[in-house]
C-alpha cells in the first residue's frame, strides 16, 4: 500500500449528505490492475442509498441555488485550491485503483481541478437578456436558473477529470449532484468529496454513492422524479439505455460517448511530429479513452517512412507498474479488457493482417498488454470498426484526399478526428468536411477545460469544458413583465 501524506483522503464509505454512509456486511472489492491484488474493500451502496443521496440533494438545492454566484465560486476555488494541494496524495489513490503511469496521474489531477477554477469564474458570467419591447406597456427579459438535481455516471478511465468536468459547472450553476462513480475506481470520487467538505460545500450538494448496482442505482439517477438533468460518459450502446430511461420523465440529458478517431498523415506533412502525436493520443492511458487514436491512414508515398518511424518509437515506449516514474505505459484495467485485445488480434491477423511489434499479453502479466503495431490492415476487421480502447495501433494506406474523408466519415461515431498536413487550403477543408466534434490539425493534444469537449453522431449530445459546458445546467425563463404604462 503506498503510503499517503493525509491518510484520511483514503475513503471507502459512500457520501451523502456530508457523511459517510458505510455498510459494514455488503463491501465491493477494489483492485490495482498493476498486481491483481486488493486495495480496498468500499462499502457497496444500494438503489436505496442512492435514493437518499438524491433526497439529501432536492433538499440541499433550494439552499445552494440561492448563493449568488460570488458565493458558490468562493467554496468552488476553496476546492479547487485543496485539490492542488493534494495533488500527490490524489495521483496515488489514482495511480493505486486504476493503473496509468503516476505522471499521467498527477496531470489528470490538474487538468480536473482546472474545470472547478474555469466555472468557480464562468458562473459569474452567465446572463439573461433584456429584449427590445414589442409592446410599450410591456418589458422583456430572460433569466437562467439553475435546473435542479443532477444526477451524473461517470467511467474509470479518468476517475478524477470525468468526476470535476462534470461536477464543476453543475455545482457552479446552482444545482445539486449525485454521483455514481465506476466500482472498479471508487476511491478517487471519495478523496474528491473529503475535500469538498473542508471547502465548505453545505450538507447534500455533493453526494457519491459507490455500488456494483449498476442497473438499481442508474435506475435512481435516470427515472427518479426529483433528477432534473442527467449526464454520462461510458459506452454508446450503455448510453442508449440511459437515454431511454431518462425519456420516461423527459429529463435534460448530456452524454460522452465512444468514438472511433481517425488519425490522417498526408504527404506532405511533418512525419516526425506526426508520428511523435500518434503514440500520444494512440497509447495514452495504455489506449483507454475515448479520443485515442483508432484507425491510421497514411497517404501512399510516405507510408513506410511513418510506419518506421512509428514502429522506432513505440518500441521504446516502457510498460510496467504505474508507480515507476519511468513508465509510460501501464495495465489495462482488467482481465476482460484484456481477453477485448486478444479477439481483436485473433480477428485481424486471421483476416490478414501483418504484427510488426507486440500482439500479445506482456511478460510482466496480470492485465499487462503489448504495445502493439498492425500493418496490411482491411475494412472488414473489427479492428477499425469498433473502438480498440487498448494499446493496439492499426494502419492503412490511402490515395486522395476525397477518399480519406470518405473513410473517416464511414463510422456511425464522431467523437474526435485528427490529421497533419502543411497544405493550409486542406486544413480547412478537412476541417469542415470530417464529421466530428473536435477536429485536430497538426495536433494529437486538444483537451483544455476552456474549450468545449463533445461528439457528433452516437458519440453522444451536448458538450463538457468551456462556456457551452455550464449551459445545460440552467433553464431559460422568459419574463414578459406587463403594466408599464398604466
Amino acid at each position: 500500500m503506498t503510503t499517503l501524506t493525509d491518510p484520511s483522503l483514503f475513503q471507502t464509505s459512500s457520501f451523502i449528505n456530508n457523511e459517510w454512509v458505510d455498510h459494514q456486511d455488503d463491501q465491493l472489492e477494489v483492485i490495482n490492475p498493476s498486481t491483481n491484488q486488493i486495495i480496498a474493500k468500499v462499502s457497496d451502496s444500494t438503489r436505496s442509498d442512492a435514493e437518499d443521496a438524491v433526497n439529501a440533494a432536492q433538499k440541499a438545492f433550494k439552499y445552494w441555488s440561492g448563493f449568488t454566484a460570488k458565493e458558490r465560486a468562493s467554496v468552488l476555488q476553496k476546492w479547487f485550491q485543496l485539490i492542488l494541494e493534494n495533488t500527490e496524495d490524489l495521483a496515488k489513490i489514482m495511480t493505486l485503483e486504476q493503473g496509468k503511469p503516476i505522471s499521467e496521474a498527477r496531470n489528470e489531477i490538474i487538468y480536473g481541478a482546472s474545470f472547478i477554477e474555469f466555472y468557480a469564474e464562468e458562473c459569474k458570467r452567465v446572463l439573461g437578456n433584456i429584449i427590445p419591447t414589442v409592446d410599450k406597456s410591456r418589458r422583456l427579459f430572460t433569466y437562467k436558473q439553475a435546473i435542479g438535481v443532477v444526477g451524473c455516471i461517470t467511467p474509470w478511465n479518468f476517475p478524477n477529470a470525468m468526476i470535476t468536468r462534470k461536477a464543476a459547472p453543475a455545482l457552479a450553476a446552482g444545482c445539486t449532484v449525485v454521483i455514481k462513480p465506476d466500482p472498479k475506481t471508487p476511491l478517487s470520487a471519495l478523496a474528491l468529496c473529503e475535500l469538498a467538505k473542508r471547502a465548505g460545500l453545505p450538507s447534500g450538494v455533493l453526494n457519491v454513492v459507490a455500488g456494483t448496482d449498476s442497473q438499481g442505482i442508474g435506475e435512481v439517477l435516470t427515472q427518479h422524479p426529483s433528477i432534473a438533468k442527467f449526464t454520462f460518459t461510458g459506452s454508446t450502446a450503455t448510453g442508449k439505455i440511459l437515454m431511454a430511461q431518462c425519456a420516461k420523465s423527459i429529463k435534460k440529458v448530456s452524454l460522452e460517448l465512444g468514438g472511433n478517431a481517425p488519425f490522417i498523415v498526408f504527404n506532405d506533412a511533418n512525419i516526425d511530429e506526426a508520428v511523435e502525436h500518434c503514440i500520444a493520443t494512440k497509447f495514452r492511458n495504455c489506449g483507454q479513452t475515448c479520443v485515442c487514436t483508432n484507425r491510421i491512414y497514411v497517404q501512399n508515398d510516405v507510408i513506410d517512412n511513418f510506419v518506421s518511424k512509428l514502429k522506432t518509437g513505440i518500441s521504446k515506449l516502457k510498460v510496467a507498474d504505474g508507480f515507476d516514474e519511468e513508465a509510460t505505459i501501464g495495465p489495462m484495467i482488467d482481465r476482460k479488457a484484456v481477453e477485448k485485445m486478444d479477439s481483436f488480434m485473433l480477428d485481424a491477423k486471421s483476416n490478414g493482417a501483418a504484427v510488426l511489434l507486440g500482439g500479445k499479453r506482456h511478460a510482466l502479466g496480470g492485465f499487462f498488454y503489448e504495445p502493439t503495431l498492425l500493418i496490411n490492415t482491411s475494412k472488414n476487421m473489427r479492428i477499425l470498426n469498433e473502438e480498440i480502447f487498448g494499446p493496439i495501433a492499426a494502419v492503412e494506406s490511402f490515395s486522395s484526399e476525397e477518399e480519406v474523408i470518405a473513410e473517416a466519415n464511414s463510422t456511425n461515431y464522431g467523437l474526435a478526428a485528427y490529421f497533419f498536413t502543411r497544405d493550409i487550403g486542406r486544413v480547412m477543408r478537412l476541417s469542415e468536411s470530417l464529421e466530428y466534434g473536435i477536429v485536430c490539425s497538426n495536433s494529437g493534444v486538444f483537451s483544455t477545460e476552456v474549450a468545449p469537449f463533445g461528439g457528433w453522431k452516437q458519440s453522444g449530445i451536448g458538450s463538457e469544458g468551456g462556456k457551452e459546458g455550464i449551459q445545460d445546467f440552467y433553464e431559460t425563463k422568459f419574463h414578459s413583465m406587463g403594466g408599464i404604462n398604466t
